[in-house]
């Protein structure tokens, strides 16, 4: 069966050529002039009641009901109108006409409203239709859509034909089938001779996602709730929204630009109720796979949300998916515009704030300090440490980016910095830098303030360019620029020695007191701790090295003690005394000294006293 895409093309039903006497026409039946005359929503259409009441089992009884003779017949709630009842009447008369995708929706609903079934008539319209519908309709995906996008005037009746149900679901299998007949053409053998998938862009079986951006969005929600039903992939579901969501909020485009500023003033929620329609529908209906969605399109549809007052679990849903792909994240797309109050912020900081809660929240979830087990591993649900260092630096840049707001209070700033651990931060030179951003537009910041944000900054892992620059900085407390000063102090000291060291091998406990302060903030309490266990099981170690060295010592002491005690004799010290005189001191012998004879005297009595 040949499931590929088909255009299919119908001949188009040959009405009156003016509008105004399409329903007007005098229909002629053995040029026997009209006894009936229908009304179906203001237009009139002069019949005959034999073939009216030959194959519709509803004028038949209006007709009977009526003892007198009825002449004018209302159908005012008649689905698809005066279009369908004339493609009704055309039946009756036995004119011919095609049906096709785009009229059967009406068929379906016009028979049923009239009654025309095989009661009445055999191979009346209501079977035709029906057949037609799932004989030809049902077995072609693109039909399909064009029949749903008929039904879209005709619920519920449509809804209760179950027209809208088979064309979902036909939609959905033949969606499957296609996908997996594109998957098998993309396998190919490799070199080695193993069967692997071809890499593609884009899936041949995919072409269905433009023509589904054409149905309403609740028609849209069952087909996209059946195809994921029936494992349709989530990437092409994915495509498949992303697509609609643009279509549908293309006259929002506002909404879509990173860098736009609009007030709220000039979007209305109450006039952009289908927006909102749209949005929720499409948020219910992302994939909950992970790094499927991508996170542009998330805070796009954030973006939407808040500026038209979507529902707050929309936006939580929202926030919660960003979350758990912040890393993937780059500055522009944090950069949302605050539209709730003309005074307050130029960015919703609250949003992101709860974004970056619930991004610390996964990793902070997952660590559990008492079961020494967890550390040998790392759980897949919290995010990597790669993922942790990206979000600290996209986080510093961003406070960097709010700072010169003068509507920017304390309590939030602080509030976005200390969203995250302390041990992401390898380095605080963006973080130092936002803050002095900071201080800079908000001078007139009490001297306790000033004191409360500098303590984010931890003065030892800033970079010599960034401490030199912290010590000059008049903007600082006096109290940070004296930290700054010593830990400055504390590196010079340890780079001269270092240097003074490098010939020797450096104590691994001198190495690690050095070292740890920059290698254990680039670790997550979880890595940590266990780097600490290994580095303290090593320090036992020399410890007891260390000890044995100590009692190698003490013994060595207490020989060299015993010696000297038992060679207390005047030999020893005389022949030591004449090695002592031979030794040159400061460079001046002995021998010159000899030439004065108060010394060479005093020489001889200090020989007569040891001999």
């Amino acid at each position: 069966m040949d499931f590929s895409r088909k255009q299919v093309h119908h001949d188009p039903l040959q009405l009156p050529a003016t509008k105004a006497s399409r329903h007007q026409q005098q229909w002629s039946f053995h040029d026997v002039p009209s006894d009936i005359t229908v009304q179906v929503n203001g237009a009139t259409f002069p019949l005959h009641k034999f073939p009216l009441v030959s194959r519709s089992g509803r004028i038949r009884r209006l007709v009977a009901d009526h003892r007198d003779n009825v002449s004018r017949i209302e159908l005012s709630s008649l689905p698809g109108g005066a279009e369908s009842f004339e493609l009704a009447a055309r039946f009756c008369y036995g004119i011919n006409f095609e049906v096709t995708a785009a009229n059967v929706a009406q068929l379906c609903c016009v028979s049923e409203y009239l009654d025309m079934t095989e009661e009445y008539s055999r191979d009346n319209l209501g079977s035709r239709a029906e057949e037609y519908l799932d004989s030809v309709v049902c077995k072609n995906l693109e039909m399909c859509v064009e029949v749903l996008k008929q039904c879209e005037n005709l619920l519920p009746l449509a809804d209760e034909l179950k027209i809208v149900s088979k064309c979902v679901d036909s939609i959905a299998s033949k969606a499957c089938v296609e996908q997996i007949a594109s998957s098998f053409s993309r396998l190919e053998y490799s070199g080695s001779g193993r069967l692997h998938m071809s890499r593609q862009a884009k899936c041949e079986g995919d072409w269905w996602v433009e023509d589904l951006s054409v149905l309403r969005i609740d028609l849209f929600a069952q087909v996209i709730t059946a195809m994921r039903c029936r494992g349709v992939r989530p990437e092409s579901i994915c495509a498949s929204l992303i697509n609609y969501a643009q279509k549908e909020l293309t006259r929002k485009s506002c909404l879509w630009n990173p860098s736009s500023n609009h007030s709220k003033s000039d979007i209305n929620p109450g006039s952009c109720v289908h927006e909102i329609l749209v949005i929720e529908t499409v948020v219910g209906l992302l994939p909950v796979e992970k790094l499927v969605v991508p996170i542009n399109f998330l805070f796009g549809l954030l973006r939407s949300a808040l500026m038209l007052n979507c529902t707050v679990a929309c936006r939580l849903d929202l926030e919660r998916r960003i979350g758990s792909q912040l890393d993937l994240a780059t500055l522009d797309d944090l950069l949302i515009p605050s539209l709730r109050h003309a005074s307050d912020t130029l960015f919703d900081v609250d949003t992101i704030h709860r974004i970056l809660t619930g991004f610390a929240q996964r990793d902070d979830s997952e660590v559990d300090m008492e079961d020494e087990s967890f550390f040998e591993c790392e759980s897949p649900h919290s995010p990597s440490q790669s993922a942790l260092l990206k979000v600290a630096k996209l986080v510093d840049n961003y406070l960097a980016e709010i700072a010169p707001d003068a509507n920017l209070k304390l309590s939030k700033f602080l509030a976005i910095a200390e969203a995250l651990p302390e041990h992401v931060r390898i380095n605080h030179d963006e973080l130092y830098h936002a803050i002095d951003v900071y201080l800079k537009a908000h001078q007139s910041l009490p001297d306790a303030d000033k004191k409360k944000v500098c303590k984010l900054i931890d003065f030892q892992k800033l970079s010599p360019e960034a401490g030199a620059h912290a010590a000059q900085n008049e903007r600082l407390p006096l109290q940070s620029i004296v930290q700054v000063l010593y830990f400055e102090q504390l590196r010079l000291r340890n780079t001269l020695c270092s240097s003074y060291l490098d010939d020797e091998p450096k104590p691994l406990h001198q190495s690690w007191r050095i070292n740890s302060g920059a290698f254990s903030a680039a670790l997550s309490p979880r890595d940590n701790y266990a780097s600490l266990r290994r580095e303290n099981r090593e320090l036992k170690l020399e410890l007891a090295r260390l000890r044995m060295r100590l009692n190698d010592l003490e013994k060595d002491h207490v020989c060299m003690k015993n010696n000297l005690e038992k060679s207390n004799s005047r030999k020893f010290m005389g022949s030591f005394a004449k090695k002592m005189v031979k030794l040159s001191f400061f460079g001046v012998s002995i021998s010159r000294a000899s030439s004065s004879p108060s010394r060479n005297s005093q020489s001889k009595e200090i020989d007569g006293a040891y001999t």
